[in-house]
């Protein structure tokens, strides 16, 4: 079996989000002895591509609409990802330092194209395509529909929906772009008036999925706009968890954190890297530790941080630190709470990977109350460090983290809310205030497996369903 996995993002090539976490690693898990599973992602002009070298294996020239785009397929040197990856270069449309813009209509339809049109040419054809999000949309619609793909259009295709709030819309005056096909089928391209490939997609492809069961339900009610379509095309959606890399994800072996350990040293392992963390942003290690990672957006319930953190501080027993970006107002309220909350708040405002792995080492408590959470990874990352996820009951976190109060060994909140997260600090603060269940408790989350073997399998049990 030959999987071809489809995206716009794979780590460590190009990460915005989550999608990059799971492209980079689900292939590493799916690929065996009978199975060969391989990535094709754009080629930009970013820091992995600069500092890697690569081989040509294939160049052509696409069309799009009456433009005529030169394109070549990329190979990647020394490849040590775990899986083959394949880079489509588009000078001038792919080839940038950025992943996404505001108009990536023509980019990633070209990088769609190229794809197709270079796999038209093979000997040997994928027994699988697999999906994801709205990027990759319009690969089965043309898979379905365009004259030039007919000799490919019964390989089964897969739709994975990381984020169904992004769809990827743009104008039926773009139509002409589209390699040919019946337009008495246009429809299948149209939602809410207008091109909508995630849409397309579900229409097209044969199977669709999610990154969590219970996100899958909740779309059916709360999708931007798809939740008719998603309930009309139910028999073929499922949820399937992600899960994570645990050769990345492993606090044994984890170049970036200042003090490697197990479950059996994570007393010492943490307190090692909860003392970096506070003597680098001046905190009190004897606090309990609540950090927020993640974007600064309102799937994230950021917006209500500031609000959440100058209540919780009020309680001058505990210690805030945020490492995150993403809304310049939100952003300014966290810088100025380092005034007023100095040596119990701190903030690092942008990205840095070393920081964040030091951060899911070092903290005692980590904060996810996400309006939109398909699977989350962090609460993924957060259990296999030994860092006790408090998540709103949404999504994926709905499926991963079980309360305290329902024996479990997590805390959860009902809505975005702030009173809610503060009243829920509170609880978890009481936690780490008997330290003995503390440390009960951190040494029972390091031994949940979240490895992406029992997801790997399960989508390899649906691409063996599919095949003829």
């Amino acid at each position: 079996m030959k999987i071809i996995h489809l995206s716009a993002e794979c780590y460590p090539v190009a990460k915005v989000g989550g999608l990059a976490d799971v492209v980079g690693a689900l292939p590493k898990y799916q690929s065996s002895e009978n199975v060969t599973s391989e990535v094709i992602m754009p080629f930009y002009d970013n820091k992995f591509t600069q500092e890697h070298a690569f081989s040509s294996v294939f160049n052509s020239t696409l069309k799009l609409g009456e433009e005529q785009c030169n394109f070549e397929i990329l190979t990647l040197d020394n490849n040590s990802l775990g899986f083959n990856i394949y880079f489509v270069k588009i000078p001038n449309l792919l080839t940038v330092d950025y992943v996404y813009s505001f108009d990536d209509a023509n980019r990633f339809l070209a990088f769609q194209i190229a794809i197709l049109d270079w796999i038209l040419t093979w000997n040997e054809k994928p027994t699988i395509f697999h999906c994801h999000d709205h990027h990759t949309g319009l690969t089965p619609f043309m898979l379905q529909e365009s004259y030039k793909y007919e000799s490919l259009n019964a390989i089964p295709v897969i739709l994975t929906i990381h984020n169904a709030q992004y769809q990827g819309w743009f104008s039926h005056d773009k139509v002409g772009t589209i390699p040919d096909f019946n337009f008495d089928n246009v429809g299948l391209l149209d939602w809410g008036e207008s091109i909508n490939p995630l849409a397309a997609a579900i229409k097209c492809a044969w199977a669709v999925t999610t990154v969590s069961p219970s996100y899958m339900e909740e779309l059916k009610e709360n999708a931007n706009g798809l939740e008719s379509l998603l309930a009309s095309e139910s028999a073929k959606c499922s949820g399937i968890l992600n899960g994570i890399d645990t050769d990345v994800w492993n606090p044994e072996t984890d170049s970036y954190i200042v003090k490697n350990f197990k479950k059996t040293t994570v007393v010492s392992g943490r307190k090692g890297n909860k003392t970096w963390l506070c003597n680098e942003f001046n905190l009190d290690p004897k606090k309990p530790l609540f950090a927020f990672i993640g974007r600064l957006v309102g799937e994230k319930g950021a917006e209500l941080l500031p609000s959440v953190f100058d209540k919780a501080l009020e309680n001058k027993n505990i210690s805030v630190l945020l490492l995150g970006s993403g809304h310049d107002e939100i952003e300014e309220e966290l810088n100025l709470l380092k005034v007023k909350h100095k040596g119990s708040y701190n903030a690092y405002i942008g990205y840095d990977e070393k920081l964040s792995h030091i951060i899911y080492a070092g903290a005692d408590f980590l904060l996810m109350p996400s309006r939109v959470e398909p699977c989350g990874l962090n609460q993924l990352y957060s259990l296999r460090y030994g860092l006790i996820p408090i998540v709103r009951k949404i999504g994926g976190l709905k499926d991963t983290i079980i309360d305290v109060e329902n024996d479990g060994f997590g805390f959860t909140h009902d809505d975005v809310d702030i009173d809610q997260i503060v009243s829920t600090m509170n609880r978890a603060t009481k936690l780490f205030e008997d330290s003995k269940e503390f440390t009960k408790n951190r040494k029972y989350i390091m031994g949940i497996d979240h490895s992406w073997d029992a997801s790997a399998e399960a989508y390899l049990k649906l691409y063996q369903s599919l095949k003829k």
